[in-house]
């Protein structure tokens, strides 16, 4: 395997000659499909700057020795973050695997580099703000007027009572809405953690507020958008058009921090998780169980959760506040 090559897992060319081409390229096909493509963009991304950085020191990538690869992760400690070298170290695994050569990143000298680096660095993520139900009426007032206003609030407002993820959101399509006299029913075909399809159905009740609906704001959003099929969360052109194609997971960024800056927050501090982030947050806050919470979020996992109860905690039970000072 070549810099360069794609790298999808190992397909080994034996006993090629007895079966033929067009099934190894339906194996092929089926092997792309068993990682999410943002992974495998992540890899190829990954893979080319491992061969960008051996090409100049004299060294091959593939296969590429142990002793090589240590040097990179060292080198990409002083200008990376703990996870991005992760990244790259899963990517050089991932292409060596395909090329059916045992990968450098098993042996004990990159094992242990890679375990110094986390020890030095650390590990705790940089994480974003949680958005609050005050932060979220300051976001909701600070709206555009027309379409893109209809718009921002009906992705804020059904964001953060979802809980969804950013890829969540400009994923959806108006097909997979449906509003009942309890609420709006979400039909999550494909996330994160349900990369087979399996989908999940998401209650989005309606609100007491009708400023802060997600129900009426999102139905709203698709009467005024005349939109009848396709993604439910557009484009607007600057001639106030509405257009064919779905918002990307930077658009959710840019108009949440958009937004959070207009309401007066650090805008810095904000993103697209912010809003699933916030759902947690405010839900632990309201006395929401951890079970309720898991089946907004899509949570596997309680610890998780457990992490926006514990910072969500961190001021109403606290022993210090009894301490008289």
């Amino acid at each position: 395997m070549m810099p360069g090559t794609e790298v999808i897992g190992p397909v080994s060319d034996q006993g090629a000659d007895l079966v033929p081409s067009s099934s190894l390229d339906q194996v092929r096909a089926f092997i792309r499909a068993s990682k999410a493509e943002n992974t495998l963009r992540g890899y190829r991304s990954d893979w080319r700057a491992f061969c960008s950085w051996c090409e100049p020191n004299g060294v091959a990538p593939l296969p590429a020795s142990p002793e090589t690869a240590a040097v990179y992760i060292s080198e990409c400690a002083g200008r990376l973050k703990v996870g991005s070298i992760q990244r790259r170290l899963n990517a050089i695994t991932e292409a060596h695997r395909a090329a059916g050569v045992e990968p450098p990143t098993h042996n004990a000298i990159v094992r242990n580099t890679m375990k110094g680096i986390r020890r030095t660095r650390g590990t705790a993520p940089t994480q974003k703000a949680p958005t609050l139900i005050e932060d979220i009426r300051s976001m909701v007032d600070s709206t555009d007027a027309g379409l893109i206003g209809l718009r921002d609030r009906g992705l804020i407002l059904l964001g953060f009572a979802g809980a969804f993820r950013r890829s969540e959101l400009v994923g959806l399509s108006v097909d997979d809405c449906v509003f009942g006299k309890d609420g709006l029913t979400i039909t999550l075909r494909k996330s994160k953690t349900d990369q087979t399809g399996e989908g999940r159905k998401i209650g989005i009740p309606y609100g007491a507020n009708p400023d802060t609906c997600p129900v009426r704001n999102v139905q709203t959003w698709i009467e005024q958008a005349s939109i009848i099929t396709g993604p439910l969360f557009r484009a607007v052109n600057r001639h106030h058009r509405v257009q064919n194609r779905g918002l990307s997971g930077n658009d959710v960024a840019r108009i949440v921090k958009k937004l959070a800056k207009r309401g007066g927050l650090d805008a810095a501090k904000y993103a697209g998780h912010s809003l699933r982030a916030g759902h947690a947050t405010a839900a632990t806050i309201a006395g929401a169980s951890e079970r309720s919470i898991m089946n907004q979020t899509g949570h596997r996992s309680v610890q998780m959760v457990r992490r926006y109860i514990r910072d969500s905690s961190l001021f109403r039970d606290n022993s210090a506040a009894k301490l008289g000072l």
